[in-house]
């Protein structure tokens, strides 16, 4: 059986729709966004038709598997209803705006730079020199799931670097053990987004701090606050715990995770179409220890440099990236040309999950105009208490960041509507922060499209839509007993 790497933009699952159906789905989902034209009136708010977009894309998404047609599709449902007789112009506009973001210029040099780095690594032979020696001191199945979650939460800086190093280093150990790559996508992706909330050293800690200092939920440092809501962020604990019960066997394999699990045990570690391919069991050049501190010590270099540059990780992936050229030149471990090409392959293995992210953006946009986020808090308003505030707060933002699979954005809107009305009623600041965080850190998580998501399904060797309907039982499961935790927490400390 192949598995051969597809073209970066091919479909996004194996077993292929029909065209007639999936043709069928489109038309008809697009006839009811023309009819919802003519039903809103113009000028005045969408209300509930501001969730249509976000409702069509887990809609096309679940029906065909194909995420980044999903995204379009949503996003162009969305600039229908918003602009009727210029959509067309309107999708120009955002598309260009968001190329021209800030963030999204981040995102392409972040994840393009680590792409390469990762790829840099994987030429030399260091990772399969990581793998070896790991591999010579993990003996069982087991072992080789708790020591992937174990890496991940030590890698705890940013999401991004998790989702990225942790399957590269691991990958190898765990297919020889007969673990699903999907299983280990839910591990990767499960101590990425949910443990970088739990710690002040990462690049979501400096970018909440930031954004609660700026809107008056404290009168003294925004990261004293962060520091304060950790014990609530109740989401990053229960994942945290839930997947090391997953790796112990404690909890089983649920749904789709089960039978990939049985594929696994079977011999096929990898799924049909998945943008990986077996890796063998080759033996390192030279001293495997000599290539696990080629492996170790650029990650070091990654680690200490964006911790040094302010939790700046482009900072610390071009110095990585500088640092680990030189490393292995002046080792005569591969030639420059090699390490050149090693890079540009790094970049086109991310030009799938940055087309995702970049769509998601434009769907962001679009949930925006609509005015999706301020619908949602209107419509959750008149049911708040002090007591029932985190619960409610955690489950409609959690709602709000998996449809728009926005785990930081969402919150500039939401963070000046959430923090005055929590002060006013006088819930616990801390703990209305920790459902914030748990609700972003769920999504982040969650969300089919999300960045972490995507990064961590591109790094273990499957598809964005693999990745997520198996780790969807997880998540749900975490999601209500954070629920229900906030409930206690809420009638208890009010």
């Amino acid at each position: 059986m192949s598995h051969a790497s597809p073209h970066a933009f091919e479909p996004s699952q194996p077993d292929r729709r029909s065209t007639g159906r999936t043709l069928s789905l489109v038309v008809g989902l697009l006839a009811a966004i023309a009819a919802l034209t003519y039903y809103h009136e113009s000028g005045t708010p969408f209300g509930w038709i501001s969730l249509v977009p976000s409702l069509i894309v887990l809609t096309v998404a679940i029906a065909t598997h194909r995420t980044l047609e999903a995204l379009a599709i949503g996003s162009l449902a969305g600039l229908i209803l918003i602009e009727p007789a210029d959509y067309i112009g309107e999708l120009a506009e955002i598309s260009l705006s968001v190329m021209m973001n800030e963030t999204i210029a981040w995102l392409i040099l972040v994840c393009g730079l680590l792409g390469g780095f990762i790829a840099m690594l994987e030429k030399s032979g260091c990772t399969l020199s990581f793998s070896y020696v790991i591999g010579r001191l993990v003996k069982t199945r087991r072992q080789s799931l708790l020591s992937t979650a174990v890496l991940g939460v030590l890698i705890f800086i940013d999401d991004y670097l998790n989702a990225l190093a942790t399957p590269a280093a691991m990958k190898r150990l765990t297919d020889r053990f007969g673990v699903s790559r999907e299983k280990l996508a839910y591990i990767v992706d499960s101590t990425a987004a949910p443990i970088c909330v739990l710690v002040p050293l990462s690049t979501w800690a400096v970018y909440f701090a930031e954004l609660l200092e700026t809107n008056g939920a404290t009168d003294g440092p925004g990261m004293w606050l962060y520091i304060q809501s950790i014990p609530f962020m109740l989401y990053g604990w229960v994942a945290m715990g839930l997947v090391f019960l997953v790796a112990l066997g404690l909890v089983p394999d649920l749904g789709p995770m089960k039978a990939a699990e049985a594929r696994a045990k079977a011999g096929q570690p990898i799924p049909d179409g998945a943008p990986d391919s077996p890796l063998g069991d080759e033996t390192p050049r030279g001293k495997p220890w000599v290539g696990v501190l080629n492996f170790v010590a650029p990650m070091a270099v990654l680690i200490g440099a964006s911790a040094y540059f302010e939790i700046d990780l482009l900072k610390g992936v071009i110095a990585a990236t500088l640092f680990t050229i030189v490393l292995y030149l002046i080792q005569r471990l591969v030639t420059f040309p090699a390490l050149m090409d090693a890079i540009m392959d790094g970049f086109r293995t991310m030009m799938l999950p940055l087309a995702i992210v970049a769509v998601g953006f434009v769907l962001r946009e679009v949930n925006d105009q609509l005015g999706m986020t301020q619908f949602m808090i209107d419509s959750l308003a008149p049911y708040l208490t002090p007591a029932l505030l985190p619960a409610i707060v955690f489950v409609s933002m959690a709602v709000v960041v998996f449809a728009t699979g926005s785990s930081w954005g969402v919150f500039v809107i939401s963070i000046p509507i959430v923090i005055p009305m929590a002060a006013h009623m006088g819930a616990p600041m801390p703990l209305v922060v920790g459902a914030l965080l748990s609700a972003s850190s769920f999504g982040s998580h969650a969300c089919f499209f999300s960045d972490s998501s995507v990064l961590s399904s591109q790094g273990s060797g499957v598809l964005p839509m693999q990745h997520a309907l198996t780790q969807l039982p997880y998540t749900l499961i975490g999601a209500t007993v954070t629920t229900l935790g906030f409930l206690v927490l809420g009638f208890t400390l009010t």
